[in-house]
């Protein structure tokens, strides 16, 4: 008889299962072709600036507020914090980043964005595009918004969806924290965000236990050096073989003081010094970019910057008040580590309600960065961020046979099938919502 009955509940388990993947697939495909599709044409026309996205951080704030949540504008500058409070539970965040890069768009798509406007950075009119898929995000909160607040007998807890400005120059996270985020709103239990790619399939999740975004540090070394005549180096110090020195010697960091799979980059991205031929220069600077995806890795990296730059300065002879300047930037953010417990769960979760061939879990051989670790530290957050395909496998095929390849992020041809898209980041966010809140999880 205990056999029976187990075998009655778990068909009843099997049941709801299938009941609830079936509901969310129907719910989305209905809201993307009556609201959904539209509003990502309105987003990808009209893409704006970091920090001043101001026309978007409002259409957000009305889609939100008109679904049932509590919403704030104004955080951090243009950020979004909308709120739905649904009985005792967890309280967990989504965040979606808004903001669009300075990029004349080149897809060739009947939307592409014509769209200018003033930088906040040099006071120059620019192109606008949505180069990185932030168009995307937000529609997808919109539609998960829309879903969850529908579907309240189906969970409980507080919902908090965030907006964010200005993930492109990597200060919005850091800014709306900055803004006494957690104090204003509360700290949630869980934090989760995506990012869409186009080194993906359309549709296909792909989660990992370890590091999807690398650490980024943005560094600068001034070196100073004594001015002479081209004709009698002798006379001066020269910055210019100084800081090229230095600049060879911190390719030995990687190569001889990380790990061999270990991952880090450091990369000298701008060397400038002199003005004329015959003159030796008195300075010369180093811009740098730093990638690590561990904390130990990281320190590894930004210790050994300060001690080449420093003990090079004295192979050359300087004195103590001419060593070499380092100079570590606030725009530095630290690497993006997913919780792996949290992460092995709604990687089940997706493959039992989404389907097992549409997740997998294929680490990034790049090293880029983001800004949303700067919402799962001080304090720690267990969080999971994850990706979307959103290139056609056609696409793939094309450039597999030779043909164009496809685009990457931040190229004027970047271009996002969105239907798919937009509508796995509804499903996926969804699921893991309801994973996390549901009353039958």
């Amino acid at each position: 008889m205990n056999r029976y009955l187990m075998l009655a509940l778990l068909l009843a388990i099997t049941f709801q299962s299938r009941t609830f993947a079936e509901d969310l697939r129907e719910h989305v495909e209905s809201d993307y072709q009556l609201h959904l599709a539209d509003l990502f044409d309105h987003f990808h026309r009209n893409p704006e600036l970091s920090l001043v996205e101001y026309q978007t951080a409002a259409r957000m704030a009305r889609e939100l507020r008109s679904v049932g949540f509590d919403v704030t504008e104004g955080v951090g500058g243009t950020g979004v914090v909308a709120l739905l409070s649904n009985g005792d539970g967890p309280t967990v965040m989504m965040r979606a980043d808004m903001d669009g890069l300075p990029v004349e768009e080149k897809s060739g798509l009947p939307n592409a964005s014509k769209a200018t406007q003033k930088s906040p950075i040099t006071g120059e009119v620019v192109p606008v595009m949505h180069a990185c898929g932030h168009d995307v995000h937000i529609t997808s909160l919109v539609g998960t918004a829309r879903y969850m607040s529908g579907h309240r007998d189906d969970w409980n807890g507080t919902l908090m969806l965030i907006v964010q400005p200005a993930e492109e120059r990597v200060i919005g996270a850091r800014a709306m924290k900055q803004d006494r985020l957690w104090e204003r709103f509360g700290v949630p239990d869980f934090a989760l965000a995506f990012h869409v790619t186009s080194r993906d399939r359309s549709g296909l999740i792909n989660v990992s236990e370890g590091s999807p975004y690398a650490g980024a540090d943005t560094v600068d070394i001034t070196i100073h050096g004594v001015g002479a005549h081209g004709a009698s180096p002798h006379r001066g110090k020269d910055p210019i073989v100084l800081g090229s020195q230095i600049v060879l010697a911190l390719q030995t960091l990687v190569s001889r003081e990380i790990a061999p799979r270990e991952p880090g980059v450091v990369t000298v991205g701008s060397f400038h010094a002199g003005t004329k031929h015959n003159i030796i220069s008195d300075k010369a600077h180093l811009q740098l970019t730093v990638r690590s995806t561990s904390p130990e890795t990281r320190k590894t990296l930004l210790d050994g910057i300060h001690r080449i730059a420093k003990n090079m300065g004295r192979v050359a002879g300087l004195p103590d008040d001419k060593l070499p300047e380092v100079v570590v930037s606030d725009e530095s953010v630290p690497p993006k580590s997913n919780t792996p417990e949290l992460a092995r769960r709604l990687r089940k979760a997706w493959q039992e309600k989404i389907g097992a061939a549409e997740v997998i879990d294929e680490p990034s051989k790049g090293m880029g960065a983001e800004d949303f670790p700067f919402f799962t530290t001080d304090p720690d957050i267990p969080s999971v961020y994850w990706s979307v395909g959103g290139t056609p496998q056609a696409d793939f095929d094309t450039e597999t046979s030779g043909g164009a390849p496809v685009p990457s992020h931040h190229s004027p041809l970047f271009r996002i099938e969105p239907e798919p898209a937009v509508k796995r980041g509804v499903e996926s966010t969804v699921v893991a919502l309801m994973t996390l809140m549901g009353t039958n999880k």
